[in-house]
């Protein structure tokens, strides 16, 4: 059985995250809406928590042409999900996969396509009322980890993760979090509920982004 409060404060939240995200589609329709579950594992603010100073990180690949993503494989959160087309919700932000499908990752599919130049854009859910979700681990990505994206043209676009952050929602800057960091190059996002759970405001505080880029292909 759900917990009322607990069912309440994912309202609310939504809610408080919609005004917010309408924003950002209206500067530039490349945001995300994350509707959070019962918990959040991650605390943190602006500063990036997964990118180490002395990290080496390999160049970037040179933009595959475009292709739909089919699956997400993150070999160190052993996470293999499969990846479905979503749109834009009422309010304006990204429609996340629904909570009985808590392993499935959601793309912005108005946005770039993972593996093609620009910035595409991932959502998940951190965990359900009763159990954790596909994105529950995200935060404990560090620099120079992997993510790959098997698209349906047959290849598998390999990205390098080469920053992690927990955006608190007053320090948040849609720019930063959602546009391209360099210009010709094919950069992902990987997006979920961060923070703590308010009870008081009955909303979460942040939002954990995972930054990462082309370097590879399959």
């Amino acid at each position: 059985m759900a917990d009322p409060e607990r069912s309440s404060g994912r309202l609310v939240t939504g809610v408080a995250w919609a005004v917010l995200l309408l924003g950002l589609w209206l500067w530039g329709r490349e945001v995300t809406d994350v509707r959070p579950g019962a918990s959040a594992p991650t605390t943190g603010d602006v500063a990036a928590v997964g990118r180490p100073a002395d990290a080496d990180l390999p160049p970037a690949a040179t933009p595959l042409t475009s292709a739909l993503p089919q699956r997400i494989d993150i070999p160190e959160l052993g996470v293999q999900a499969p990846v479905v087309a979503r749109g834009l919700d009422a309010e304006g932000g990204i429609d996340p996969p629904p909570f009985d499908q808590a392993g499935v990752v959601g793309w912005y599919a108005a946005g770039a396509k993972p593996g093609a130049k620009g910035t595409a854009l991932m959502v998940g859910h951190v965990d359900t009322e009763t159990r954790p979700a596909v994105f529950y681990k995200l935060s404990t990505m560090r620099a120079g980890e992997t993510i790959r994206v098997v698209r349906d043209d047959g290849r598998v676009a390999e990205f390098t993760v080469d920053q992690v952050e927990v955006v608190q929602r007053a320090d948040f800057d849609a720019r930063q979090a959602y546009g391209t960091r360099q210009a010709d190059r094919a950069e992902l996002r990987l997006i979920t509920c961060g923070g703590t759970f308010d009870r008081a405001s009955r909303s979460y505080t942040a939002n954990v982004i995972v930054s990462a880029y082309l370097t590879g292909r399959t």
